[in-house]
């Protein structure tokens, strides 16, 4: 948040109070034992509470409860501990960033953190509902694309070997032998296209594939339809992969005061309209959309606060159950990963807020205003549905369907929604 934001923030909450009242009275000692289900709601009230305070800018509060929720949480922890240190590091994000100077030299030394090019072989076995949308998006793609003989592919930023190569092989096998295939991909990191490139080019020499691999080392806020390279004759299909949601960043109006009015309007995204406009011109066979099924676009704070909390503890258990309780490198190189995603929802206003999630039924309001309808996904057949989570989802992933559109719940929550549409 920039300077002038915060004393705009300073100002109008000195003249009214918080919408929120949260009482609660400290523990003066937190080294008393905790069952993990009273911690857990113990440590709920005091981010809640935290959050309620760095929004109002009582910092000095703030900073009280920042020490009570660190003397109970831990990265190495259950998995309410270790989601309350990412969200308290969130918050802390939040408090510094009024001091510009102060955030920027603690952010340069931090590391890299994990790619989502290295992220890919802890990802895939942990966090299994990404596989299985790959395995929904090809079978699909090699329904549709069955009989073609000149297809072009647009893979709007996932850049993951694992959902390519199978598709090659597929796509090798077909009764009518292989298509001429040209398969671009879009990525502002020019290392997630080249391994991607390797790995298809490579894929396609052994097998005696007619392949071309068309990198477009851009971010989508930035993608023309000329880069594309689009040509008469052949079938185009296109698949967004929890990118699409950065394109909804705007400049927004910073409204950080912790209040509990929602509204449930589709607000008009000038950048997401031209963006579909542009996916729209192309004339695809098909549009693969998956996102998260979460509500974190939202401007108050307190909003995307709670829904955050709700999403991510399902995240966090289903890591857990993946890792078997274990702590390892892997997994805490994973959450750190999704704690960079909280941060960016909690901690960041405007432009630079681009975890912007939406839930499947605002994007098909984006979708139908831009002349897009949905297209039921072939494997609604309760046995090839069966086939399909036995063979990449564990125990406790459910699978669901909404309007012909696929939901991936852990337990009763839904973490990933899977959608295909046409013009």
């Amino acid at each position: 948040m920039n300077s002038s934001s915060s004393s705009s923030s300073s100002s109008s909450s000195s003249s009214r109070k918080p919408d929120v009242t949260l009482s609660l009275t400290l523990p003066s000692h937190t080294n008393v034992a905790f069952k993990p289900e009273e911690r857990g709601l113990l440590l709920i009230q005091l981010l809640l509470s935290c959050a309620k305070n760095a929004s109002s800018s009582n910092l000095h509060r703030a900073d009280a409860y920042l020490q009570k929720i660190s003397e109970l949480s831990s990265v190495t922890g259950d998995p309410m501990q270790r989601l309350a240190a990412r969200f308290a590091y969130a918050l802390t994000a939040r408090v510094v960033k009024r001091w510009p100077g102060l955030y920027k030299a603690l952010n340069h030394a931090e590391p890299e953190g994990l790619t989502a090019a290295r992220a890919q072989p802890i990802l895939t076995p942990a966090f299994p509902c990404l596989a299985f949308t790959h395995a929904i998006v090809s079978r699909s793609l090699l329904r549709v694309l069955a009989g073609e003989r000149a297809v072009h592919i647009v893979d709007l930023g996932s850049g993951d070997p694992k959902l390519w190569v199978p598709l090659l092989r597929g796509l090798n096998q077909g009764p009518d032998g292989p298509p001429h295939l040209r398969l671009t991909c879009v990525s502002a990191k020019r290392d997630v296209l080249d391994i991607l490139g390797h790995a298809l080019v490579k894929e396609a020499e052994t097998m005696g594939m007619p392949f071309q691999f068309n990198p477009v080392n851009v971010s989508l806020r930035e993608l023309t339809e000329e880069m594309l390279k689009l040509r008469l004759g052949e079938t185009v299909a296109m698949v967004s992969i929890l990118g699409l949601h950065a394109l909804l960043a705007e400049d927004d109006r910073v409204d950080a005061h912790f209040g509990m009015i929602k509204s449930d309007s589709v607000k008009d995204c000038k950048r997401v309209s031209e963006f579909l406009s542009m996916v729209r011109s192309a004339s695809p066979r098909i549009f693969f959309l998956v996102e998260q099924e979460a509500d974190h676009n939202m401007t108050r704070l307190v909003d995307r606060f709670v829904e955050g909390l709700h999403y991510y503890s399902a995240v966090f258990d289903s890591i857990d159950a993946a890792f078997g309780g274990n702590c390892s490198e892997e997994r805490l190189a994973l959450e750190e990963m999704f704690g960079r995603e909280i941060e960016n929802i909690v901690s960041c206003e405007g432009l630079e807020r681009e975890e912007r999630h939406e839930r499947l039924a605002r994007w098909a309001v984006r979708l139908g205003r831009a002349g897009f309808k949905s297209v039921r996904l072939w494997w609604n057949a309760m046995e090839d549905a069966k086939v399909m989570v036995e063979a990449h989802l564990q125990d406790g992933y459910k699978v669901t369907t909404e309007r012909g559109c696929t939901m991936i719940c852990w337990h009763e929550r839904p973490l990933l929604a899977v959608s295909a549409w046409s013009c």
